[in-house]
């Protein structure tokens, strides 16, 4: 039973105790926790209090809904920390995950005034847009759009952007990548993205800037990705 003579709201200690038992493995990923009516039957709380501690728990991506079927433990978050300069493929590889990519758009498109200052471009030069969707173990992770000079890198065609585009970089065209600069932003995710994520309206996720450096110091990509907010966490060390 709750105590519902603390100064802690009765949904708050709901929430602990589904943590408890999420954290504990009495619920794994991907098994279902009891529906509302369940819970407020147990605790003889009403539903409007349990459906808070529920909502709080899915917006913090410990539980996902899916409509019609019910409440979801998630995934164990995968962990990104923000330094070092690494490729998707390479982030999950070396978590022990199979990285894949989905190409959906291959263009040559003109830059707008932003992307064509960052990449140190006139309006008149040419880009590649490549658009992909990013999975680990075969479930979308993100969407990546991906802005590159043709006339830095005029061969690149379809094939080269099926794997790792860094290591096509590296090792075919035997350009050294140098460093990066990156912002990171809490957004909710569009129509269009929420479907190619298989994710439900409204969901977070994270959308990052790159802006992407050779060793000349010449900048080669501005990328925009947004990332899963239920699968995908950044952690970063910082000393005083």
């Amino acid at each position: 039973m709750l105590d519902k003579q603390s100064h802690l709201p009765i949904y708050v200690q709901i929430e602990e105790r589904l943590k408890s038992q999420i954290k504990s493995g009495a619920f794994k990923s991907g098994d279902p926790v009891p529906s509302e009516r369940e819970l407020s039957e147990m605790y003889e709380v009403s539903r409007m209090t349990v459906r808070q501690a529920i909502m709080n728990l899915v917006s913090e991506g410990l539980l996902y809904r899916e409509k019609g079927k019910g409440t979801f433990v998630s995934q164990e978050k995968i962990e990104q920390p923000l330094q070092g300069l690494t490729s998707f493929t390479e982030d999950m590889r070396s978590r022990g995950m199979h990285p894949d990519n989905k190409l959906i758009g291959f263009h040559k498109i003109k830059p707008d005034a932003d992307i064509a200052a960052k990449l140190k471009l006139s309006e008149t030069d040419d880009l590649f847009m490549v658009k992909r969707i990013r999975y680990a173990d075969q479930k979308p992770m993100a969407i990546e759009t991906t802005y590159i000079p043709v006339k830095l890198l005029p061969d690149l065609n379809e094939e080269s952007v099926k794997g790792s585009f860094y290591t096509y970089i590296q090792e075919k065209l035997k350009l050294t990548i140098s460093h990066a600069s990156q912002s990171i932003e809490a957004l909710l995710a569009e129509p269009e993205e929420a479907n190619l994520l298989n994710i439900q309206e409204p969901s977070a996720v994270l959308h990052i800037e790159r802006l992407s450096y050779l060793s000349n110091d010449i900048p080669f990509e501005v990328v925009h990705s947004t990332y899963r907010a239920d699968r995908y966490k950044f952690r970063s060390e910082i000393s005083r």
